[in-house]
């Protein structure tokens, strides 16, 4: 093992973007992010090349005069593997292939290739490769370098030759089977969302960019142990833990997969049970780095994918991150919190907003319940957190959490202050 360790090579890859004249999602920005993404995947990049034009080409994606730059600069420099910006047909996929002589991906099948890596759990297994089927099914067809899979490499992470290599019908059934699958995990976290609803447990989901620290701080609030790197997509499977406030009250508080910039759309789709923790949610807490230049930006990435997965009109905080790495930053609104995740600063601040939000709806009552009046504690015990409890002459005294709307139960109950 050691022996082969020491062997290994980094794939040398070389990324290519397209800048549209009406169309910046591809720039200058977006390629950066994909030099990270390749990084994660363990690539060593030797180039970089774009081309701005009106649209892409729709065979090769860029012009022949850049295409032959590109073959030019693969041969010379004894590349390995290209990487698009921008998510390729199978048609583009093969003619760039035999025009270059070396494996072509795009920046879908990179990230999903990052995602196999990552996941450990089963059903972050099966999330991945249904994403990885579904990319792969319309590509099937007149396979070049990249779907041949004998040499192994990046973006041949997942299923294995001998499911890409068959008939489409068999491809239809694995995903059919995934998809049967999921929905029972799918059912088993509604379930589990109803069982701490019922409990009286409020859920606050931590949701944002990839690498802006959300495990970071789920440890830093929760003492949760997961896995903490300052790498693109460290963690892919959702974490709950308890989180007591200042308050008394405790909530469910969700670690969830980061955002990037055009997250491939089977990954949204086969990522739906766990990124639904976020649409059911009490309360986002959105987590931003705010010590990178495209923190705003990337804010607004995130905001547009809570869109996009129905978390619209859920309250929230925006969190912004790392603030020991910066020497000042633009202040937000009352919904805004500065914060170290890492040295733990600024966290008192966000413990008394979540409360301040938490508490919208929450009530908090001292009672002196009659002993004749027990099915009033057992409803309260079941639907709220008591606080303390006291057996006096006149009855049971206690303080107690719950959500507002059980007031009418206990009125006439209450202690006069």
């Amino acid at each position: 093992m050691a022996e082969f360790i020491a062997d290994y090579q980094p794939e040398k890859a070389v990324l290519v973007g397209v800048i549209t004249n009406n169309n910046e999602e591809t720039s200058e920005i977006t390629v950066a992010e994909l030099e990270e993404l390749a990084k994660t995947a363990g690539a060593e990049v030797i180039g970089i090349i774009t081309q701005r034009r009106p649209s892409p080409d729709s065979a090769t994606y860029i012009g022949e005069g850049k295409l032959n730059e590109l073959a030019d600069f693969c041969h010379n420099n004894e590349a390995d593997l290209v990487i698009f910006d921008d998510e390729l047909s199978g048609s583009q996929q093969r003619n760039i292939e035999q025009a270059v002589g070396v494996r072509v991906i795009d920046r879908s099948a990179l990230i999903l290739d990052i995602f196999a890596a990552r996941a450990v759990s089963s059903e972050g297994k099966l999330q991945v490769e249904l994403a990885q089927l579904k990319y792969l099914l319309p590509r099937l067809s007149g396979k070049g370098l990249t779907m041949s899979r004998l040499g192994g490499g990046i973006g041949t992470r997942g299923p294995g030759e001998s499911q890409l290599e068959t008939d489409r019908r068999h491809i239809r059934r694995r995903i059919e089977k995934l998809e049967n699958e999921l929905s029972e995990v799918e059912k088993r976290r509604r379930l589990a969302r109803e069982r701490r609803s019922k409990d009286g447990y409020k859920s606050v989901v931590l949701v944002g960019y990839t690498n802006a620290g959300k495990s970071t701080l789920m440890n830093t609030l929760t003492d949760a142990g997961v896995l903490s790197e300052n790498k693109l997509f460290a963690t892919l499977d959702p974490t709950a833990r308890a989180l007591e406030l200042p308050d008394g009250q405790t909530v469910m508080l969700l670690d969830t997969v980061g955002f990037i910039r055009k997250l491939p759309h089977h990954l949204i789709k086969a990522f739906r049970s766990t990124l639904e923790e976020a649409a059911k949610a009490d309360l986002l807490l959105i987590v931003c780095d705010i010590s990178d230049p495209e923190c705003f930006n990337q804010l607004k990435v995130s905001e547009k994918l809570l869109s996009e997965i129905g978390s619209s009109g859920i309250p929230l905080i925006k969190v912004y991150n790392k603030c020991d790495i910066v020497d000042e930053w633009q202040k937000g609104d009352e919904n805004s919190v500065y914060i170290s995740a890492y040295e733990k600063k600024g966290i008192d601040s966000l413990l008394k907003l979540i409360t301040a939000k938490m508490s919208d709806n929450i009530i908090k009552a001292e009672l002196l319940i009659p002993y004749s009046n027990g099915s009033l504690l057992s409803f309260l015990r079941e639907n709220g957190k008591i606080l303390s409890e006291e057996y006096t002459e006149s009855g049971i005294k206690i303080s107690v959490i719950t959500d507002k709307k059980y007031a009418y139960k206990f009125e006439g109950c209450e202690v006069e202050k």
